[in-house]
């Protein structure tokens, strides 16, 4: 499906978001038109209180930086208020109960509670209690969806166009990388990806993933490269330390001058963030002219305006 042939409504008939499976294409399409929406008025400094009177709260069970910024901003921006609520294993040894966090939060008046770093079979259970509350997962160790809908969105606005674009991925497969393969492959996009055997993507993530379309999965990097519009990695030890044995096996996954030479002569380098120069990408690629990580960065800000004012009912 082409989506500069789709006509938004701006809305979704959803109130969680834990992965982007749960999402339409069409879906996922209204979140990209809102975000542009989003940014629009943003650089015409135009005021949108679409959350006025509305709290969102934030668990947060590990650090984040750029996340939590563009939380706090968005959510005033949108004439909101935002809470931090600490989360840790600690609290749930010493007796707290899911079913009680999510409700008593729920008769505060929250609009949403955003969580980071949570469970996610714990974040399903936040979702059968929550009568009120929309639950967003910013990430855990299985799926970022905010991120990928970003990376989109990105690529959207640089390119033009999604359907047909090839997307390659080379790295360490991961929960960025999950989330990532499936919007680009509900958006029409070619996905290539190239993990070294000892850190694959999850094969139950790439299953899913391939209901709605071929993903081309090769060890070498130059493959999934070859003709791609844009090239992806991730942060390598963002959540465990890596081995120096592990640095060698992912060396020749680092995104350079030379791996990208072999995608097209306009291609688009893509990275999360936060990145590690000299490891997973040198610093020329990520500071280069190619690079797309200052408005990946930027446009999380709009992503998640979006995200909260399509689903917060």
């Amino acid at each position: 499906m082409d989506i500069n042939r789709y006509t938004p409504s701006y809305g979704v008939n959803k109130k969680h978001m834990l992965r982007l499976a749960d999402f339409s294409t069409e879906e996922l399409f209204e979140f990209l038109y809102a975000t542009k929406a989003m940014k629009a008025k943003f650089a015409a400094h135009e005021t949108t209180e679409i959350l006025k009177g509305v709290t969102v709260a934030l668990l947060f069970g590990d650090t984040s930086i750029r996340t939590r910024a563009a939380l706090e901003i968005g959510v005033r921006q949108l004439g909101g208020y935002c809470v931090n609520l600490p989360y840790n294993e600690k609290d749930m040894l010493a007796g707290e109960n899911i079913k009680d966090i999510v409700s008593v939060i729920s008769r505060y008046g929250a609009g949403a509670l955003v969580t980071r770093g949570i469970n996610h079979n714990e974040l399903n259970e936040f979702c059968k209690v929550s009568a009120d509350v929309s639950i967003i997962n910013s990430t855990n160790r299985e799926y970022v969806p905010a991120q990928a809908i970003c990376d989109i969105f990105t690529i959207w606005e640089k390119k033009g166009k999604l359907e047909g674009l090839k997307l390659a991925y080379v790295g360490k497969g991961g929960n960025n990388t999950a989330s990532l393969i499936m919007a680009g492959i509900k958006c029409g996009m070619e996905i290539s990806v190239s993990t070294p055997e000892k850190f694959p993507l999850n094969p139950v993530h790439l299953q899913t993933a391939e209901q709605y379309g071929k993903i081309f999965v090769t060890d070498n990097p130059a493959e999934a490269v070859r003709a791609a519009d844009v090239v992806y990695t991730d942060n390598y030890f963002y959540h465990d330390p890596l081995s120096e044995a592990d640095k060698k096996i992912l060396k020749p996954y680092q995104i350079n001058n030379t791996l990208m030479s072999m995608a097209e002569h306009n291609a688009m380098f893509m990275h999360p963030l936060p990145a590690t120069r000299g490891l997973e990408v040198t610093a020329d690629v990520i500071d280069g002219k190619q690079s797309a990580v200052l408005d990946q960065g930027e446009n999380k800000l709009h992503v998640i305006k979006a995200l909260l004012a399509l689903l917060i009912k």
